[in-house]
């Protein structure tokens, strides 16, 4: 069986019709190099809007069985950039060092990185993790983040995800 990840797009104008989701589409492309492992992407672009993205999350981790969910966009100090707060409403627990890492790493690129507030967070079975919207970013905060992914989803009894190593290393402790 496929393992089954959710891609989300927050924005109000890609929603719209006014561009084009290349961040929803980056993410995709990455995962794609990423895994070795069959999964099916679950895509969805939608407004900023607070109890759209909760509802989103909790369907494609509650109904469509998602273990890993990443949404793109949302993340920044404006008034619409919610995702963070939606994130927060649905899970059980935070994992603030997804977001102290991905900052870190931005942080070696712009310096606007400290405005960022990338999170990510478990709901049941499933890690949701928000990057930033811009591709580029999307890239690097992956690269960053990526490798304690495969085995956050073991400890959620979730789909084994295996990488390929060439062009990322999952790390698992010795013997798992």
């Amino acid at each position: 069986m496929n393992a089954k990840i959710g891609i989300v797009t927050t924005s109000d104008r890609a929603t719209a019709g006014v561009y084009e989701d290349l961040s929803g589409q980056a993410i995709i492309d990455t995962l794609k190099e990423y895994l070795n492992s069959p999964w099916e992407p679950v895509y969805q672009v939608i407004p900023d809007d607070q109890p759209t993205i909760e509802a989103t999350l909790r369907t494609m981790i509650d109904e469509q069985d998602c273990c890993l969910v990443v949404t793109t966009g949302g993340t920044g100090p404006a008034l619409r950039d919610v995702t963070p707060e939606a994130t927060e409403a649905v899970c059980d627990k935070m994992m603030p060092g997804f977001g102290e890492l991905m900052r870190q790493v931005s942080l070696q690129y712009v310096p606007t990185a400290i405005l960022s507030r990338q999170t990510a967070g478990i709901r049941g079975k499933a890690l949701i993790i928000n990057l930033p919207g811009k591709p580029k970013s999307i890239r690097e905060c992956l690269d960053a983040v990526f490798p304690a992914v495969p085995y956050c989803i073991d400890l959620l009894e979730g789909p084994y995800l295996e990488t390929d190593e060439t062009v990322i290393k999952a790390f698992r402790p010795k013997g798992k």
